[in-house]
């Protein structure tokens, strides 16, 4: 009777988790049960791994074989178990030593012809076995460079079952035995759009910017061609790169999804994510049927989520941004279970003025009627816009802007975008937060922070008067801290307040 264990990595959400692998083979008819709570691609695994092991030459001897996925009780989703149960099998049928596979963790997807596949989701793999206290992993050579971005692990590189067990029995030698590691490829710096093609705006590029420093959700309002989808573009550009952890959980969730770039080069830049408005409450908020999946709000995590044509999108769909938006995370339920998935973005809306696009600054022209302008903006909620931090209206543009020239380009306002984040950082140091657009409400209106009544005078009257909401009010005097750090004072004024009240109400939605 064979017994042996190895270790493997399954995926919840993006999340990793350990999974014993176990074989044990006993006398009786040959068969195979693989238990543990697998989905169908899981348990394809058995005549996968038969028939690699026969290509390979490492036939398994004809024996009732039992591979248990500990813990059983949690759902085995994925082919990336495919690599441990073979080397399991194969320990537990004495071609390896048992011993020597039960410390390392074992990834990657096993074909019919003996070769190891890459799967995707190999770095929160990676991250996952590491917390755990596994030091060795075994990836397919694919996802060498992506797994080596995890530098508490020692990673090895294998491109077939036949290097796995030269690997092994090299070990077993006493000799080193050889990783079929890639060569590194140079990162190359990515080029993204300049604001010195966006013609006038000026209203809507100083948003654009107060928005990039405080980490605002924003909102931009105007007829066709105005520019606000090429505002929207030129936010990343602005935003800061993106420190080691965050890099680390954005490229987790591109590997996750499968759009990591082939190289596995590490996701250094805010990303940019615009899901067409056909897409469904799935593929914008995540979920899906058996397998959770990650959504656009999870795929735009430390970065920009733009919705062009916000009014056309579903209206479940925009209303399933409301939880995001304030949380910073998307909760799935399932009967089983709870998938939390990151989702902390700046969310940027862009509208026309109504189905047309023509009523905004020349309503002779325009062609709708009062029903179809309020369908058309019905879809956007009051709690939604609600959420939204800086509204405002993108005129149409004229000769006169033709002839201004060029405005600043990325790289000066991305120094004042910097600077801006420096002194909220160290404002905001120790707390949970980083960022203006991140402070709780109740901390700026309770703590050490909060402001003398004569500088919140005009945003208690708005309070009053019923034009802002609690959650107005308390997005107001964030915006206006944001605009004192981009102006170096260490403290916002009453024309600050007076500024953020009229980014929010004077020059949006009411125009």
């Amino acid at each position: 009777m064979g017994f042996a264990r190895t270790q493997a990595v399954g995926i919840n959400g993006v999340d990793g988790h350990v999974v014993t692998v176990e074989a044990q083979g006993s006398d009786g008819l040959p068969h195979f049960v693989l238990s543990g709570l697998p989905d169908t691609a899981c348990a394809q695994a058995a005549d996968r791994v038969r028939a690699a092991t026969a290509t390979s030459g490492l036939r398994l001897r004809p024996r009732r074989w039992t591979v248990n996925l500990s813990p059983a009780g949690v759902p085995k989703t994925g082919s990336g178990f495919d690599l441990a149960i073979a080397v399991a099998l194969l320990a537990a049928d004495d071609t390896l030593d048992p011993a020597a596979v039960g410390g390392t963790a074992h990834l990657g997807e096993v074909g019919l012809d003996g070769s190891i596949r890459a799967v995707p989701g190999v770095l929160p793999m990676v991250l996952a076995a590491a917390q755990a206290g596994v030091r060795e992993i075994m990836v397919p050579a694919a996802s060498a460079r992506e797994a080596a971005l995890v530098r508490a692990v020692r990673v090895h590189a294998v491109r077939s079952l036949t290097d796995v067990v030269t690997h092994y029995r090299a070990l077993a030698d006493g000799y080193a035995p050889p990783d079929h590691m890639p060569t590194p490829v140079p990162s190359v710096p990515q080029t993204l759009p300049d604001l010195t093609d966006v013609v006038g705006q000026v209203e809507a590029r100083t948003a654009l910017e107060v928005a990039a420093a405080g980490g605002h959700h924003l909102l931009l309002l105007g007829p066709p061609g105005a520019g606000k989808t090429m505002l929207a573009e030129r936010l990343p550009g602005l935003l800061p790169p993106l420190s080691e952890a965050a890099a680390l959980q954005v490229t987790g969730i591109h590997s996750v999804l499968g759009v990591l770039p082939r190289d596995g080069a590490l996701v250094q830049r805010a990303p940019f994510v615009a899901p067409h408005h056909g897409a469904s409450m799935a593929a914008v908020i995540g979920g899906g049927s058996g397998r959770v999946r990650p959504g656009a709000v999870s795929r735009a995590h430390h970065g920009v989520l733009f919705l062009d044509e916000a009014p056309e999108f579903r209206r479940d769909v925009l209303d399933g941004l409301r939880q995001p938006v304030e949380s910073g995370e998307v909760v799935i339920a399932r009967a089983d279970r709870h998938v939390r998935l990151p989702a902390r973005f700046q969310l940027v809306l862009a509208a026309n003025p109504c189905p047309c696009g023509r009523g905004h600054g020349k309503a002779a022209a325009c062609e709708c009627t009062p029903q179809a302008r309020r369908r058309y903006f019905a879809k956007l909620s009051g709690p939604m816009l609600d959420r939204i931090d800086l509204r405002i209206g993108v005129q149409a543009l004229t000769r006169v802007d033709l002839a201004g020239g060029a405005g600043e380009p990325t790289e000066s306002v991305a120094r004042r975008v910097a600077q801006a984040r420096a002194a909220q950082e160290a404002r905001w140091a120790g707390r949970s937060w980083r960022v203006n657009g991140e402070a709780p409400g109740h901390h700026l209106r309770t703590s050490e922070h909060r402001l003398p009544r004569p500088v919140t005078r005009d945003l208690d009257a708005a309070l009053d008067r019923g034009e802002l909401t609690l959650r107005g009010y308390d997005r107001c005097l964030r915006v206006a801290w944001t605009v004192s750090d981009l102006d170096g004072r260490g403290c916002p004024t009453r024309d600050d307040t007076c500024f953020a009240l009229a980014l929010r109400t004077g020059s949006g939605l009411a125009a």
